[in-house]
Formats: C-alpha cells, structure tokens, sequence
C-alpha cells in the first residue's frame, strides 16, 4: 500500500481513499449511477449516510476504525469499499469486515477494491475477512443473492446479480446466509399457529402488551436489553454498547409506533420482544436520497399522513434461558400473533422479518407457523488473509 492509503494500479484501475468532503460526496453518490436501470433500488438518504459514517454522529466508531477508498477508471468513479476493524468484533470472532462494495460489472474492480480492503487489515494483524458488513452485524449487513426482483425494505441492502459471483471470483466462499421473510399480516393466526399454541399453554404466566402508556425510552432500553441476551450466542454477534444503545434508541424513536411494539412477560418479567418499523423506503423512494431544497417537506409530510403499506421488523427475541423450551416457542408465537394483529388494524399488508440466521430453526418454524415465507437471502463472505 502507498503512503496515501491508496493500492497500486491494477492495469487501468486505481484505487484512492477518501479523504475529504468531496471524496465523501462521489463515494456515497455512486449507487446512484449504478443502478440507475433498476426499478426496484432505493437511493438512501445522503443526509443520514453521511451521520453513519461519521466518527461524530455514529457510536461505533468509540470501539472501531474504518476506511473507505474509490476505484477509477479514465477519471470516473467505478466502485467503491471500505474496510473496517472493530475492537469488540476482533475479540469475539478474531476477524476483519469489508462493507459498503458496489462497482461496475468488471472482475478487475472487483479484485482491486477487495485486494485494497485485504491489505489494511492483514495490515492491523488480522488473518480472515468477512463482509459485507455496513459497518457492523448490527447495521445493515449481507449481500444481497436471491430476491432481485422487489425493493428493499427499510434498513435492508440492494444489489447488481453480477456482485456474488465477482467476489467469488476474488477468492471469497459463503460463511453464512441471512435470510428475509415476507410475513402478511392477519387478524388471526393461520391453522399451523393455532395448533402450535394448544400444544404449549403458558398457563396464565404469560402476558403481551404493547408501550401504550408506558415510559418509551425505559421500554424500549427493556427491548435492546432482551435483544442482547437473546442474540448474545448467535454466529457473529456483537453486542450494542450503552452509548450505541441510546443512539439507536434516539435514531428510531420517531418511527417507532407504540401499538408495533409487543414485549411478553413470564411471571411479571420480560422475557420477548418484537419491533415492527414502517417501512420508511415507501417515504424516501423517489426522493433520490435528496432531503433539499423540498425533499424534507414531502418527507414530513409522509410520516405523517401517508399509510404504509409495508413494515420491517428489524429487532426480535427471546430471552437465552427459553431457547429450546415448550415456553420460548409460545412466546415467539404470541409476540407474532400480537403485532400480526396490530399490523393488521393500522392497515399494513405485510412485513418483512429480516434477518434471521438460516440455521436458526426455532424462529424459522414460528416464521411458518404464522404463515411467512422465505423471500430474500442476503450472503456473508468470508476470506483468509494468511496462514491460520
């Protein structure tokens, strides 16, 4: 690597880093240019990736380093990475993150951002790379390998078919896959749910409610706590810090509507959680990631008045000590039936459950019991960068 950061040209492609605002702007303009034939891309909002990315505005950056870097070709920007160590992911799985990657259909863009994104991290000592990861497991995460042909939901990644198999080309194999469930929502739970619930009775220890009347702040704190326990063992998981547990807290506040948000006790405790989020790309879609000079005020005005069609429902779980037990799959089946019913007064069609492990059977068979169905796969990668 060269003193700028940058990586020796690879023939006509050259790879630079971002170093200042105007760097920052082609960076995060990019995938506007690259999917500008594909109906079913959403531009997100550059006001917020900027805040993402940004040491100032984003938490994660208090246990984490990250760099992002362009490649060129002829003076045009053709794609576009970054890189990223994080302490407490170092700790836990001894691996490296790559994330943010779109470029065009071209193995020689492909090979030189990643061989760039390689070099950094065998660089911090580290030996086997995963992504894409934007910029953590609990940020948007995966590529995007089955499901091209319907938008992605609120917080949910997008991509070009050609993406897959160019990392593979450059040496990358499946380490795990996410999957999205297209969950409709209903009054009632199908046939499937209902036999479920007769055969595990909670036998009156168990109560759902919603955050009507509640301290929502103290609630919801309540939901990231039982999401911490309940992922705490799960492939990949890194655990939110308090400071980025106040921040997500502040950040999502505004979508959050307290009838979307089911928390069921066990005798007076809480012991699960859901959270269904409208699906703010409904909002944004044609707004291509612009909030000025109007963008704002039709935003606003969205928020407000327009009814969603579609939700996302991005944070669930079930305390660790009721995995496997007759009551964890009761309360994973009565926190859907709960919100399947609030989505269905507030006049929601469906909600996407994402993402969920493809290994983890337990919310895999609740996810059938009340009717959804498998409708996206997103793909981590994986990559050694040395001798083990």
């Amino acid at each position: 690597m060269d003193e700028a950061g940058g990586r020796a040209e690879a023939r006509s492609i050259r790879v630079t880093p971002v170093t200042g605002r105007r760097d920052l702007e082609t960076f995060l303009s990019l995938p506007r240019r690259l999917y500008t034939d594909d109906p079913h891309f959403v531009m997100p909002l550059l006001m917020e990736r900027r805040r993402h990315l940004s040491p100032r505005t984003n938490p994660w950056f208090e246990h984490a380093e990250a760099r992002f870097w362009l490649a060129w070709r002829d003076g045009r920007p053709v794609g576009r990475i970054s890189a990223q160590v994080d302490r407490l992911v170092v700790e836990r799985h001894g691996a490296g993150h790559f994330g943010l990657l779109e470029a065009e259909d071209d193995p020689e863009v492909f090979a030189a951002l990643l061989g760039t994104a390689e070099e950094f991290l065998a660089g911090h000592g580290l030996r086997r790379v995963l992504g894409p990861f934007n910029l953590s497991i609990n940020h948007e995460c995966g590529l995007l390998v089955e499901g091209f042909d319907s938008p992605p939901r609120f917080m949910m990644g997008h991509a070009r078919p050609w993406y897959g198999p160019r990392i593979e080309q450059a040496g990358y194999a499946k380490a795990k896959d996410l999957l999205a469930y297209r969950w409709p929502f209903a009054p009632e739970l199908p046939p499937r749910g209902h036999r479920l619930l007769r055969r595990f009775d909670g036998a009156g220890r168990l109560l759902v409610r919603d955050l009507r009347g509640r301290r929502r702040d103290e609630e919801l704190r309540t939901v990231l706590d039982i999401f911490n326990d309940a992922w705490g063992g799960n492939w990949g998981f890194v655990p939110f810090t308090e400071a980025e547990l106040a921040h997500l807290v502040r950040s999502l506040s505004p979508l959050i509507q307290d009838d979307l948000v089911a928390i069921a006790e066990v005798d007076g405790e809480p012991a699960a959680m859901m959270v269904v989020l409208p699906n703010l790309n409904e909002a944004i879609a044609d707004l291509d990631g612009r909030l000025l000079p109007l963008g704002w005020l039709r935003l606003l005005w969205r928020l407000r008045r327009q009814r969603f069609a579609t939700a996302r429902v991005p944070l669930m779980g079930v305390r660790r000590r009721y995995h496997g037990t007759p009551l964890g799959a009761l309360l994973m089946v009565r926190v859907f039936e709960a919100m399947g019913r609030a989505g269905w007064r507030r006049g929601l069609r469906e909600a996407e459950l994402s993402w969920v492990l493809e290994d983890n059977r337990a919310v895999h068979n609740a996810a059938l019991a009340v009717g959804a169905e498998v409708y996206k796969t997103y793909r981590i990668y994986g990559k050694a960068l040395g001798p083990a």
